[in-house]
């Protein structure tokens, strides 16, 4: 099968072609089987085709395939907020919107954080990943390979370090950034808000300092300034909670939805405080395919799914068995096995060399090691040398052992 057809300027990390797939397993058009530790990069913490999910679709596309909300409401897209509402875990009152994906929920975001403050300045943090558009792009806290040839980008965004125990950055020498920052190079009065990644998804699952965040939540609200949490990749249940920002003790002002959102259907929203959402005049937010009905149920579908108990179950699951197996080898001296990095399932094994430099011609290696073996491995980190574990949260017990010992055997083979 061709693929002159696509873009060369579209990165593949795996060069095979899928077939089908069933819950953390995919087969490609060989007939060959892979367990899937990538999940379509964050999508599928419900694995692949969810019986539940996949009946909502069916049954959804036989009613109504499409609508513009903002030409006629629907009654899916009505639902599901109401339903997202209910699942935000914030005492305030919760209004959203939907969109089609991420990037256009931070797109929007920075919309609404501009009609409610009347400033324009944001603050993002190294190593932080917010999507592909032009506007996104700027907020990346990474120029290659998406700043790359694509000239001036919008702005004002000005970047802070991420605090985190995985990468070594302490809550003080990021607040004395801070401090340096709003000293030097633009006024804290002119700041509209700060976005930031509960735990970075790109960087290389780096979970953010607690302190810090309680630090940032209080200038904030001493300042006017409003708080974004980027919850496209850790929420849904990735950490073994809702969302991520719920274990650092603090509510942000607007949040941002996508990934597995809807069980692998494209949808997105950003969601937060009722004033903030209905600022912008009529007609200010909506899109033509925003809140598509059969991604609204599926949606409606994944939340029925993904209760409290359940999530607490899996994630606890899946990091026990992660932990513990990192714990078996790093015992085991096995080489350029490094640090564990992030939290709950949510979970980065860094590759290092002897001096604890990064190794990513090492992870390259383990990534066509792996393959060969049906292992399926997506990379992270400002190196590209931690792997990135994002398994469905439904993997059952046997299959994520069976992943686990292919890892085991490929980090074996480094050279």
């Amino acid at each position: 099968m061709s693929r002159e057809t696509i873009s060369q300027s579209i990165s593949i990390v795996h060069p095979i072609s899928l077939s089908h797939g069933k819950n953390a397993e995919v087969w490609d058009t060989t007939g060959k089987r892979y367990i899937d530790f990538v999940g379509g990069i964050g999508v599928l913490n419900l694995g692949h085709c969810h019986p539940s999910v996949v009946e909502a679709i069916q049954q959804q596309a036989t009613k109504l395939t499409h609508y513009a909300f903002n030409a006629a409401p629907h009654a899916p897209y009505i639902e599901l907020m109401e339903r997202l509402s209910a699942f935000i875990p914030v005492a305030y009152p919760v209004s959203g919107m939907l969109t089609n994906s991420g990037a256009e929920a931070a797109e929007n975001a920075l919309k609404i954080v501009r009609g409610a403050t009347g400033r324009t300045a944001v603050i993002a943090f190294d190593g932080a990943f917010h999507g592909r558009t032009l506007a996104t792009l700027n907020l990346n806290g990474k120029v290659a390979p998406y700043k790359q040839k694509v000239g001036v980008l919008p702005g004002p965004v000005y970047h802070l370090p991420y605090p985190s125990a995985d990468n070594g950055v302490s809550c003080a020498e990021a607040l004395k950034a801070m401090e340096r920052l709003f000293s030097v190079e633009i006024d804290v009065e002119d700041v509209a808000c700060f976005i930031i990644e509960p735990v970075q998804g790109e960087g290389g699952f780096l979970a953010l300092n607690i302190e810090f965040a309680h630090a940032l939540r209080r200038l904030c609200d001493a300042k006017n300034i409003l708080l974004i949490a980027d919850e496209i990749q850790s929420g849904f249940g990735r950490t073994g909670q809702r969302f991520a920002f719920s274990r650092l003790g603090i509510e942000p002002d607007l949040i941002l939805l996508g990934k597995s959102i809807a069980g692998g259907v494209p949808l997105g929203a950003v969601v937060g405080r009722k004033a903030l959402l209905d600022n912008l005049p009529k007609g200010g937010l909506g899109g033509t395919y925003s809140g598509n009905p059969i991604a609204c149920a599926a949606a409606l579908a994944t939340l029925d799914a993904m209760t409290d108990a359940h999530l607490k179950t899996w994630g606890s699951q899946q990091e026990e068995a992660i932990v513990s197996r990192h714990e078996q080898w790093r015992t085991q001296g096995l080489p350029y096995v490094g640090r564990l990095t992030g939290v709950g399932a949510m979970r980065g094994i860094e590759l290092a060399n002897a001096d604890g430099s990064p190794a990513p011609q090492q992870l390259a290696q383990l990534l066509g090691l792996a393959r060969d073996a049906g292992l399926l491995l997506m990379p992270s980190g400002k190196s590209r040398h931690i792997i990135r574990l994002l398994a469905p949260l439904t993997t059952e017990p046997a299959v994520l052992e069976e992943g686990l010992d292919i890892l085991e055997a490929c980090l074996k083979q480094l050279t």
